[in-house]
């Protein structure tokens, strides 16, 4: 399981993290806007959503260590190139590259291991450690790259000159390219290989006509995509946290990064404590509770609620945030039981999932930069926000079917 934390975080430090906790820097050092970066991340999500299902149906097939293993190695080849400060066509390559690295090899497998060691019983247990482990781990990324990143910069942060801010960041995607590399020997060393873990291999159903319409046929894998969708859009709306503190509250970079840090500081908690949650009372009724949780978080900053220049308003509306998103990213994959679905198809549903599920890869860039741009200062950020809480209620509403078709097979099975 400690493979499994490692390696689900360090695989994307490099196409996501450095982007997070960095923001403001990045966009001044590649001299870009940040519609030009949203459209980046939507290269990704386009090649990752063409790589989900195939995915999936090879992570019914193949050995997870094996899988993993290569797609570390070959996605710490890209921060090799990353550390050059490519053009903005360079970086859609890229991220179109870690798109497929990302995914294709490595996202199914990971969860359908997680499925594995979680067995009947200890579902969110099982997802809720892999998302709190990576939680943790992002947090120490995060606080120790803002410590290199501030030891590299000037006593005033604010007085860096560009050449100096571009070697700090530098010095941060290297740190996240080795990190992906470590990643991958843990994971050669420590996950069972297929003769050793049987259970991972399945029957290969996976790969089966019959197997991939018993999936599509199923509703609830349906709904589960829409939670899974409404839910990575509130975190994909956490990038713009970092921004809104430097756009609302006028921090500098080294001050924006550490609110970015602050969230990742949060997630293990949240992931770890909804899973054992989850497994008390029910995952989709901690589901429900969250997505209430980041409906009024979403609809503080989208009303204005907030004070510039009281910066404690921030931080507590980023642990809101951050809590309820973290503990949806813990659980949303831990209802599979719940939505009827044979182990044996973990992987292809998990595909299908994903493929509903993480579309906002390729839409809230995009948003994100062109309301930011469109309207400068704090409205901007304002209106991203309004879209987040609408998003958020979208994925409460779909929960709550997902509870009553759920309920409904139950009682037919009785």
């Amino acid at each position: 399981m400690f493979a499994l934390v490692m390696a689900g975080e360090a695989i994307f430090g490099l196409p996501f993290l450095v982007a997070r906790i960095f923001r403001p820097t990045l966009l001044d050092v590649f001299d870009i806007t940040n519609l030009q970066l949203g459209t980046a991340f939507s290269v990704y999500g386009v090649v990752a959503m063409l790589a989900y299902f195939p995915g999936g149906a090879l992570a019914d097939r193949f050995a997870a260590r094996t899988m993993m293993a290569s797609a570390l190695v070959i996605s710490a080849l890209g921060g090799i190139y990353y550390a050059t400060m490519p053009s903005l066509g360079g970086l859609k390559l890229l991220f179109a590259f870690w798109g497929l690295t990302t995914i294709l090899f490595f996202w199914a497998a990971m969860i359908r291991a997680t499925r594995v060691w979680g067995g009947s019983e200890d579902q969110g247990k099982a997802f809720g450690i892999l998302d709190g482990g990576r939680g943790l781990l992002a947090a120490l990324l995060a606080s120790g790259t803002v410590a290199v990143f501030g030891a590299l910069m000037p006593e005033d942060a604010a007085s860096a000159s560009l050449e100096q801010r571009t070697e700090a960041l530098k010095q941060v995607i290297w740190i996240f390219t080795g990190m992906t590399v470590f990643a991958a020997g843990v994971v050669w060393v420590c996950v069972p290989s297929e003769s050793e873990q049987p259970e991972l291999s399945g029957d290969n159903g996976g790969l089966s006509l019959s197997s991939i319409k018993t999936v599509l046929k199923n509703p609830a894998v349906w709904l589960q995509g829409m939670i899974v969708v409404t839910a990575y859009t509130g975190y994909k709306g956490m990038d713009d946290l970092g921004l809104f503190a430097r756009d609302a509250f006028a921090f500098d970079d080294v001050r924006s990064a550490k609110v970015s840090a602050v969230a990742f500081w949060v997630r293990p908690f949240a992931a770890l404590g909804a899973g054992l949650i989850a497994d008390k009372f029910g995952g989709p009724r901690s589901i429900v509770a969250c997505f209430l949780l980041v409906l009024l978080g979403d609809g503080f900053v989208a009303f204005g609620l907030f004070d510039p220049t009281a910066p404690w308003m921030l931080f507590m509306m980023v642990i809101t945030i951050s809590a309820a998103v973290f503990g949806l990213r813990g659980i949303y994959f831990a209802i599979f039981d719940d939505a009827g679905v044979p182990a044996a198809l973990t992987g292809t549903t998990v595909g299908l999932v994903s493929v509903v599920g993480y579309t906002p890869d390729i839409f809230m860039g995009p948003i994100n930069g062109y309301l930011t741009d469109t309207y400068p200062g704090a409205l901007g950020h304002q209106y991203f926000f309004g879209v987040l809480a609408g998003f958020a209620a979208l994925g409460l509403c779909c929960t709550l079917l997902f509870q009553w078709l759920c309920a409904q097979r139950s009682a037919a099975a009785k």
